[in-house]
């Protein structure tokens, strides 16, 4: 009888957290969980780590959710189905109530024990935690196999981060061989300054947590065990590094916690430059969504630079800089996009939809004719009219205003938002 090698992908378990209510992201988070927010025109935040997962031969995957879950559930459900031969699955687990706990989930550790009882039951022998709202481009084997080679308890995947930027994260300090032998979550002042260390990049010489963490399953067990431990980056991890052998992964690629309105718009206005931080045109490796089966985009007379454009839109004599256009984005004659990020649209509108706008008294979904948009994100089915104007040119960081948000400076329209003809933003 062949013994089988413990030491493969086979016997990892993947746990993505997607429960946060992303209250940074408002109003993105509006209706939907964070890692359900579209992303680059065609995709959604979930798609990264599970893309990174099924590229790295990890196919046993839970997602676990809590806040407004109807999209995400939606979208991973239809995106994501395997063989009913093979032995991979993704399952979508909702927070829940039972007799036994009458309680919602209090933080990302509690989410994990709150269904541990599904995850220590398998042959799995390592579970590894992913956040559902981060973007990245990682081979996991990489971590494997420096956890394996270590015998480690518990990896901890760092990358190194500047003085600007090292208050913002958990941080670490590595040994010798790279054992983890001190963390602070977010420290600041001379706190922060103890945490420096030499992470080979002189510019920044911090190392800060991914939230990104391979266990093995007794210690994962052993350490949840305690029901006080309802977070991993302030209690789960101090804990660990106290009583196991728990090591820093060093990852030096592109990663970004899309975590506020500024984060997220940058990192998707980055994607249309000619050498973008995050490629989704790479092969090698590539980001899954969900097929639509739409049809090309049409554009008759427009001016494209520095742009993407989904498929199934219809774009006519529009000038469009540095922006995405995402998909089934109707976008009227003369409008002019600049640095703005337009997610698109969940259908399409007949002409029952547009009798019913005119009853309303509201545009049909699209960008009106004439309508000039700069520095904004224009959510999923949005009714912009013709003629209307998101400037912000008075500046304002924060505001509240009709049918519009603005958050760091961004104007945002919510999805379903109405911003009628001639508005001035």
């Amino acid at each position: 009888m062949v013994r089988k090698d413990r030491h493969n992908s086979s016997h990892v378990l993947s746990i993505i957290l997607a429960g946060g209510a992303g209250k940074r992201l408002f109003p993105l988070t509006q209706d939907r969980s964070k890692p359900a927010v579209p992303l680059g025109g065609k995709y959604r935040l979930i798609d990264i780590p599970i893309s990174n997962c099924l590229n790295s031969g990890l196919k046993k995957i839970f997602v676990l959710t809590q806040f407004n879950s109807a999209s995400l559930n939606h979208h991973v459900t239809n995106s994501y189905r395997f063989d009913p031969f093979g032995e991979g699955f993704i399952e979508v687990l909702a927070a829940e109530q039972t007799v036994s706990n009458q309680n919602w989930f209090q933080g990302t550790a509690d989410a994990v024990r709150q269904h541990l009882h599904r995850f220590s039951g398998r042959d799995d022998d390592y579970q590894l935690i992913l956040a559902g709202d981060q973007l990245y481009r990682m081979n996991f084997h990489d971590l494997l196999e420096s956890h394996w080679r270590r015998g480690a308890d518990v990896t901890v995947c760092v990358i190194p981060k500047s003085e600007e930027m090292g208050s913002s994260f958990g941080l670490l300090k590595l040994g010798p061989n790279g054992k983890i032998g001190q963390f602070r979550e977010k420290p600041r002042g001379s706190a922060l300054h103890e945490m420096r260390t030499d992470t080979g990049a002189p510019d920044r010489p911090y190392l800060a947590s991914m939230g990104i963490y391979l266990f093995k399953r007794s210690v994962l067990i052993d350490l949840l065990a305690d029901p006080s431990m309802i977070d991993f980056g302030y209690q789960v991890i101090p804990k660990a590094i106290e009583q196991y052998d728990v090591y820093g992964h060093l990852f030096d690629g592109y990663w970004e916690d899309l975590g506020t309105i500024m984060e997220f718009y940058k990192a998707n206005i980055n994607l249309t430059s000619s050498d973008p931080h995050f490629d989704f045109h790479d092969m090698a490796a590539p980001i899954f969504t969900r097929p639509r089966f739409l049809p090309p985009s049409r554009v008759e007379q427009c001016e494209v630079r520095a742009a993407i454009i989904a498929e199934g839109s219809v774009l006519k004599g529009a000038r469009i800089f540095n922006s995405i256009v995402g998909i089934r984005s109707l976008v009227g004659e003369n409008v002019v996009l600049e640095r703005t990020l337009v997610m698109g649209a969940d259908y399409y509108e007949d002409e029952e939809d547009h009798d019913y706008n005119r009853q309303l008294g509201i545009p049909d979904i699209g960008i009106g004719a004439g309508s000039v948009i700069k520095n904004a994100i224009i959510d999923k089915n949005a009714h912009i009219g013709a003629n209307v104007r998101v400037l912000n040119d008075l500046h304002i960081a924060n505001f509240d205003g009709p049918g519009y948000y603005i958050r760091d400076g961004i104007v945002i329209v919510p999805k379903n938002g109405v911003l009628p003809d001639g508005t001035v933003v």
